[in-house]
């Protein structure tokens, strides 16, 4: 989720032939293999709703920046049904997914070990090394990957479409791979145990958990929310404010104990919402404990099996990483009675929208009080917004829209990752997140159940 087809202009960086390299300067280590012949990959063509498991070229080294990885396991994600269903300018065939797990079989001349003032990976990724590739290409060199906005990469391009073939296949082409990929092997993580996980969760990290840390901080961390946090009015509560104090105010009543409760809404229960429901609960049981935060939330889906399975998910966390507020999850009826009920008609203070519709933005808009923010990592396809300018100006909402930046939200996704193996780790139980794994042969099938929502998250496996 939170992605579209293609990045802006700049998505003609994936148009550029380039000379084809056959090997890596790195010496014979990275030698690539003889990639040549064709793999089994699943393709989409238009004008929609026809996949097909058929052979196709495997992917050579284009530019010296690549690498080619060998898939060990490409999700099925929400946002291939856009592509899947006709929603997205498409006009030709393409290779399907955009989360993927593998080894690097081979590498192009720009990764060497004497690469220096370049990211790190061109000088330490090797043929061999096990990696993880976020859903859009970024080079880690530019402005906006400087600073974190790495999914607003100049050369960002995502995976799956016309010019980039994605890793619902046997081998997948990373273009800037020393600024996409994540090196797993030797990576170090405070909480430990990273060996130890399977590549059923290490996927996870690819979109959908950082999607949903994402949704989750951009909520906790919005001024509006600070305020409350602090315990201090708007707007002397985040950031700075010239004077730096309220000593030359008129104060009005002092602030009662309601208006410290944070009240959160969740809107999409999917394996995103599972993501972003799992992400946002660790973020409040942190400031429970450190700051006394007062929350609730109220989790809304309308398919009951998704309700079910966010309620498992739930009642499997252990008491001191979901903390001690109020947690329900409900229809959207039921949803909307209870967001009044809590908050005496105000609404909540926040909602995360991961659905992508605007029927998802209307209940958000809905249940969010006067001065909320709503964070939306859903990908919209229907051009006019369900509200006017009129509509968001009358009731001061902020709205925070767009792509997550997966190769800036790595490291905290991977925490949460690590912390919650009771969810992320398993297959197919009633509170794990992934719910099956299967055979590029069966991928006809899942795309159809997954459309209609009778399936949970599905990983493929390109080699069985």
């Amino acid at each position: 989720m939170g992605h579209g087809v293609v990045d802006s202009s700049r998505a003609a960086f994936c148009l550029e032939p380039h000379r084809c390299w056959e090997q890596s300067r790195m010496g014979a280590d990275n030698a690539a293999l003889d990639l040549s012949g064709m793999q089994r990959a699943v393709r989409w063509y238009p004008p929609a709703y026809d996949i097909r498991v058929e052979a196709a070229p495997i992917p050579q080294i284009i530019d010296p920046d690549d690498a080619i990885v060998k898939v060990k396991l490409a999700g099925l994600c929400g946002s291939d049904l856009h592509i899947y269903r006709g929603h997205e300018d498409v006009d030709s065939e393409l290779t399907c997914g955009h989360e993927i797990v593998g080894e690097v079989v081979a590498l192009g001349p720009s990764f060497r070990a004497d690469a220096t003032g370049r990211p790190e990976l061109y000088s330490t990724l090797r043929v061999g090394d096990k990696v993880v590739s976020p859903f859009t290409v970024s080079c880690g060199e530019c402005h906006f990957c400087r600073i974190g906005f790495t999914c607003r990469c100049i050369h960002s391009c995502l995976f799956g479409i016309p010019t980039l073939p994605g890793g619902q296949a046997q081998y997948v082409r990373i273009p800037k791979a020393g600024g996409t990929l994540f090196r797993l092997d030797g990576l170090q993580s405070p909480s430990a145990g990273l060996s130890n996980l399977a590549d059923s969760s290490l996927i996870l990290l690819a979109d959908i958990l950082p999607t949903g840390v994402f949704a989750a901080m951009q909520a906790s961390q919005h001024p509006k929310v600070a305020s409350l946090l602090a315990g201090k009015p708007y707007p002397f509560g985040g950031g700075y404010v010239p004077g730096g104090s309220v000593s030359h105010g008129q104060a009005a009543t002092a602030l009662q104990p309601d208006d410290r409760t944070l009240t959160i809404g969740i809107v999409g229960l999917g394996p995103v919402g599972v993501c972003a429901t799992v992400s946002l609960l660790d973020i409040l049981a942190g400031l429970e404990a450190s700051q006394g935060l007062v929350f609730q939330v109220v989790a809304i889906d309308p398919l009951e099996s998704r309700r079910n399975k966010l309620q498992a998910v739930y009642d499997t966390i252990e008491p001191s990483w979901k903390g001690s507020g109020r947690f329900t999850v409900a229809a959207v009826e039921g949803g909307k009675k209870l967001v009044q009920e809590w908050t005496n008609g105000a609404g909540c203070n926040a909602v995360l929208e991961v659905v992508g519709n605007n029927s998802a933005l209307t209940l958000a808009y809905d249940i969010v009080r006067p001065f909320g923010i709503i964070s939306s990592v859903g990908v919209h396809q229907e051009p006019p917004l369900p509200f006017s300018g009129r509509d968001v100006y009358n009731k001061n909402v902020s709205f925070d829209f767009g792509r997550c930046p997966v190769r800036a939200m790595f490291p905290i996704a991977l925490e949460i990752l690590l912390k919650r193996q009771d969810v992320f780790g398993g297959v197919g139980t009633e509170a794990s997140l992934i719910d099956r794994i299967v055979s590029l042969d069966q991928a006809v099938e899942m795309y159809k159940l997954f459309d209609k929502g009778q399936c949970g998250k599905i990983l493929f496996d390109p080699w069985v």
